[in-house]
């Protein structure tokens, strides 16, 4: 993969650009961005998919497959990190002496000199993101956008909007949200993730401390994560807003009801107000509170930044209904850290009733999965009813000799709740052999898997009624 050069200086123009990987969530949103400002945009992706066919009815051209060719007359190009270092268009570029530039530097250079809210954090920053543009279009802010998911409310992941401010999901896990100028930042929480690139815990905490402290403005942080609050115990208290379930927090969260969409008493300064959504779980409540931590920084009454949040309706691929085959509830989840998936699965529970909770995991990333396999297998021994892990969806790393999905399978204590199903058309039937009316099943990974969902639907509605003493057995 790419290892992309951080610290070269950004250009002062930039004219046609050329995007390898445009499908890519991240990716058709800034593209968009550069296209909306008037910047010729091109782009080419692995396959079809319903961002290239959003892209190409906006005017920008998207070749399928990689080619040389495709650079064309191209003055710049954009990457993402999953890029292969023999791929064709980026060795033209090395090749012609056109700049190669991550998508994270392309996104900097196009927010410079906005008004910066960056949301941060091993988890919870799409959907914080989302909550904050959507709350902030209510309020009549207004705000520019790029998010990693698509915000339902705004029904796309990027927008310029007419207003000052400029919210922005970024990436801790390659360094690149070190690259902007944060006006406000928002740390959801820190984890041990992306060791690959970080090689140790103090590494990616000492990321985090740099990142706030480049904060002009405000940090925004949860009192709950221990590693945030060694962050904050750097940081000046002047400048912080803390938000969480701790009685320390400015912004606490006193109350909650975990029954179907949440409502539930938020706590700032001493006096409590009520919310609701209409997205389900636990850490959805919390995302909230760091959202109106952000909102009163910014000067909103605590009144209308709770009201503003009434009725959120959340993002794709974050506990994202598929409606149902057969009388089974099908849900798709960006879960891939055990943290992710603890929280996904306690909401599959909270909505699941007296049904039962089927997980489809895929495995992302080889090195995650050496080093995270009983992790993996203890959450989802512990949160689901039955797990089918599929194999391991490598995206920009190379294969590791041993690493399978079934490193993951393997780690059960109970042999029977877990199948290792490599090939889709497997697991499907597997499910499907499992899976009764009233269950949910959900695919779990920020890898391909929710491409199987069509592949499940048929699957389930094609089975016969599943045996009672199906569930808990090997196959």
């Amino acid at each position: 993969m790419i290892k992309p050069d951080l610290s070269q200086p950004l250009p002062e123009t930039l004219g046609r650009l050329h995007f390898v990987g445009i499908g890519g969530s991240g990716m058709s949103g800034i593209a968009r961005m550069f296209h909306d400002r008037g910047h010729a945009v091109t782009g080419s992706d692995r396959a079809e998919s319903a961002a290239v066919d959003a892209l190409r009815e906006r005017g920008i051209p998207v070749e399928i497959g990689h080619d040389a060719r495709h650079v064309g007359d191209a003055e710049a190009l954009v990457v993402t990190g999953a890029l292969w270092l023999d791929n064709p268009e980026y060795q033209e570029a090395l090749r012609r002496g056109i700049p190669v530039l991550h998508r994270a530097q392309a996104l900097a250079w196009l927010v410079r000199g906005q008004r910066l809210i960056a949301v941060a954090g091993a988890h919870g920053k799409s959907t914080s993101t989302a909550m904050l543009v959507t709350a902030l279009r209510r309020l009549g802010a207004d705000p520019s956008f790029v998010n990693g998911a698509v915000i339902h409310d705004a029904a796309t992941s990027a927008a310029w909007g007419s207003g000052e401010l400029f919210v922005v999901e970024v990436d801790e896990s390659d360094g690149s949200f070190l690259l902007f100028e944060t006006a406000i930042g928002l740390i959801t929480n820190i984890d041990t993730d992306h060791l690959d690139h970080y090689g140790s815990e103090a590494a990616i905490e000492q990321a985090f401390l740099d990142f706030a402290r480049a904060c002009a403005e405000r940090v925004v942080l949860s009192a709950d994560d221990e590693r945030t609050r060694r962050v904050a115990g750097a940081l000046p208290s002047a400048s912080l807003t803390t938000f969480g379930e701790s009685a320390a927090a400015r912004v606490r969260l006193a109350s909650m009801s975990e029954e179907g969409p949440i409502s539930f008493v938020l706590s700032i300064d001493g006096v409590e107000w009520t919310g609701s959504l209409a997205v389900p779980g636990r850490h959805n409540a919390l995302n909230a509170a760091g959202v109106v931590a952000v909102l009163v920084d910014l000067g909103f009454e605590p009144r209308e930044a709770v009201a503003a949040l009434d009725g959120f309706a959340g993002t794709q691929r974050r506990f994202e209904s598929h409606g149902d085959a057969a009388g089974v509830r099908l849900y798709d989840d960006y879960a891939h850290h055990p943290t992710e998936v603890v929280a996904a699965l306690q909401t599959a529970r909270s909505v699941a009733g007296t049904g039962r909770v089927i997980a489809v995991h895929q495995p992302h990333l080889y090195s995650r999965t050496q080093a995270m396999a009983s992790e993996f297998a203890a959450v989802y021994e512990a949160g689901a009813d039955h797990t089918v892990v599929l194999d391991v969806f490598g995206a920009r790393e190379d294969p590791i000799p041993g690493v399978t999905g079934a490193l993951v399978a393997d780690a059960f204590g109970d042999a029977g709740r877990v199948d290792y199903r490599p090939e889709w058309d497997a697991a499907a039937q597997r499910v499907a052999q499992i899976a009764r009316p009233g269950d949910i099943v959900m695919t779990l990974s920020c890898g391909d898997v929710y491409r199987i969902i069509p592949q499940l639907r048929a699957a389930i509605e094609g089975a016969a009624e599943p045996d009672e003493a199906t569930l808990g057995t090997s196959g």
